[in-house]
């Protein structure tokens, strides 16, 4: 059996010539990521799916906060649990650490994480929320300023997202009268799958700013319901939780950033058509990023706010709201 290792033994690695950090209980070494080597590079084989990243020198600063430490409080938010240990080659997995030598912190609640508990104790129960403008206002009140920033914001002035919802409300349903409405069937099949509405839920990137458990509430409340649910490539948890999640035979769709490697989408779409992913839905719209710029006032992000897929990544622009950060 491997050695224990002390976390006097960790904070001695604090540095960008060797830096070593703690998540769940482990040590991982993480210097290379500081010296240049993309995470990217340990990474594809694992994910199979890249991004374009923005250069910028508040990756390193980043993990270099952690250098020494115990990161596991900033990892656990947006992470799934085997992010590090399926991704990170084995030889950079240093050991586990000595649970003697652990001092426990007292975390520091603070007054905004006081006045959102008390928000969240006070909540209206979910049958006194009768439509989306009642989630939508809920959800300003109980969300960090960050995630509400980032789920709420549209590009550049919202011209765009107003005139999207304007053109929603000139639609109009032609009654049907004297009909026998005795049973109603709001079922119908979208791309041949079966849906208990007309409606899916649609990728959306970060479900951990909401909600510790992220995407996965999502899957659960599709499979209970008989709602189709389409996976984001920049979920808060992994692909494969997220598929594993759901029930036997419940349909999945995906969301898919074709990346200049073809190899990679392809290998990509080949696992999501080897667990079953029903459908793929490619991103054909996004040559750039747009200027969210809600979002962008929010400016320096903190360590939960990437995807799954850029865990340990150093190059990551997080002075420009959420958005940049994962784009």
């Amino acid at each position: 059996m491997a050695p224990l290792i002390s976390t006097s033994a960790v904070a001695q690695h604090a540095s960008r010539d060797s830096c070593w950090i703690i998540v769940h209980n482990k040590v991982y070494d993480v210097t290379e990521f500081l010296a240049g080597q993309s995470f990217l590079q340990c990474f594809l084989h694992c994910l199979l799916l890249t991004l374009k990243f923005q250069e910028h020198p508040g990756g390193s600063k980043i993990i270099l906060k952690y250098a020494g430490k115990d990161a596991t409080e900033a990892y656990e938010p947006i992470h799934p649990p085997d992010a590090i240990t399926t991704n990170l080659p084995v030889e950079k997995h240093v050991g586990a650490i000595d649970p003697a030598t652990v001092v426990n912190v007292v975390k520091i609640v603070t007054e905004d994480d006081k006045r959102r508990q008390a928000l969240l104790d006070t909540r209206p129960p979910l049958e006194e929320i009768l439509n989306l403008h009642d989630f939508e206002a809920v959800a300003k009140k109980v969300l960090s300023e960050k995630a509400w920033a980032y789920y709420s914001s549209a590009a550049d002035d919202e011209i765009t997202i107003r005139e999207n919802r304007a053109a929603y409300q000139r639609i109009w349903f032609r009654p049907r009268v004297l009909r026998d409405v005795s049973s109603v069937d709001w079922s119908t099949t979208i791309l041949g799958q079966k849906s208990s509405l007309p409606v899916y839920i649609s990728a959306t990137a970060l479900g951990k700013l909401g909600h510790a458990e992220g995407e996965l509430n999502l899957t659960r409340a599709a499979g209970k319901y008989g709602v189709i649910q389409m996976i984001p490539t920049l979920a808060s948890c992994s692909f494969d939780e997220i598929v594993d999640t759901a029930l036997p035979n419940q349909p999945l769709f995906l969301q898919l950033y074709v990346n200049r490697d073809r190899q990679i989408t392809k290998k990509y779409v080949q696992h999501a058509e080897k667990r079953g992913i029903k459908g793929l839905f490619i991103t054909v719209d996004a040559p750039q990023l747009g200027r969210r710029e809600k979002d962008m006032r929010m400016k320096f992000v903190g360590d939960d706010a990437g995807a799954k897929v850029q865990e340990g990544q150093t190059d990551i622009t997080k002075n420009e709201g959420v958005a940049r950060a994962i784009s």
